[in-house]
C-alpha cells in the first residue's frame, strides 16, 4: 500500500512539472507534438529511474560511509550525465528521426532539474531503494503525462484562432497554469 500511494503521489499529487515546477524547460520545449512528447517522457523515464537507482546507491555505499556527502549535488550530475549520453547514443541508432526530432533537448535531459530534483528527494526523504525506484517512476510517469496532455492541447490551439498578443508562448503559459490548477484538484487524495 506505501508504495502505492507513493506512486500515486508522484504522479498526481506532487507532479514534478505542475506541482513541484521542476523541468519546466522541456515541459515548454518538446510539448508542440504529441509524438515528441511520449519520446522525450520515454527518455526521461529511463534517465530519471537510472539515475534514482544509481544516485541512491553511490549515497548509501560511497558517500555516506566515506562522510563526503557534500560532494552529492556533482556525483549526481555526473551519473545523469552519463546516462543521457547512453539514452542520445541508443536514439540515434535505433530511432534516429526521434533523435532528430528531439533535437538540442535530449541534451538539455542532462541539465533537466526534475531528474536531479528527484534523485535528491529520495535521499533526503530517506527512501529505501524499492520506494525510490517507485517514486521515480511516478515522478516520470507525471511528466510524460504531464508533457503528453499539454501537447495534444497545444495540437488543438494550433488550429482555433488565438488573439494575435497571445500566440506562442504566452498561450502557453497559460494553458500550463490551467493545467497546473488541475492537477491541484488532486491535492488531498494522497
Amino acid at each position: 500500500m506505501e508504495y502505492a500511494l507513493i506512486l500515486v503521489g508522484a504522479v498526481l499529487v506532487n507532479n514534478i512539472v505542475l506541482n513541484q515546477f521542476l523541468g519546466i524547460c522541456p515541459f515548454l520545449g518538446v510539448s508542440s507534438r504529441t509524438s515528441t512528447a511520449v519520446g522525450m517522457g520515454a527518455a526521461v523515464i529511463f534517465v530519471m529511474t537510472m539515475a534514482t537507482i544509481a544516485a541512491w546507491l553511490i549515497q548509501d555505499l560511497v558517500l555516506v560511509p566515506l562522510n563526503i556527502g557534500f560532494l552529492q549535488t556533482v556525483t549526481f550530475i555526473l551519473v545523469i550525465a552519463s546516462l543521457v549520453q547512453l539514452v542520445e547514443i541508443v536514439l540515434k541508432k535505433v530511432s534516429p528521426p526521434l533523435y532528430q526530432a528531439l533535437g538540442v533537448y535530449l541534451p538539455l535531459i542532462t541539465t533537466n532539474c526534475a531528474i536531479l530534483g528527484v534523485a535528491i528527494l529520495v535521499v533526503t526523504r530517506g527512501y529505501n531503494l524499492g520506494q525510490s525506484v517507485v517514486f521515480a517512476i511516478g515522478s516520470s510517469a507525471g511528466f510524460l503525462l504531464a508533457l503528453y496532455i499539454f501537447a495534444g492541447i497545444r495540437e488543438r490551439l494550433a488550429l482555433v484562432n488565438v488573439p494575435k498578443a497571445m500566440r506562442g508562448a504566452p498561450i502557453a503559459l497559460v494553458t500550463a497554469g490551467l493545467l497546473a490548477l488541475a492537477f491541484g484538484g488532486f491535492t488531498g487524495m494522497v
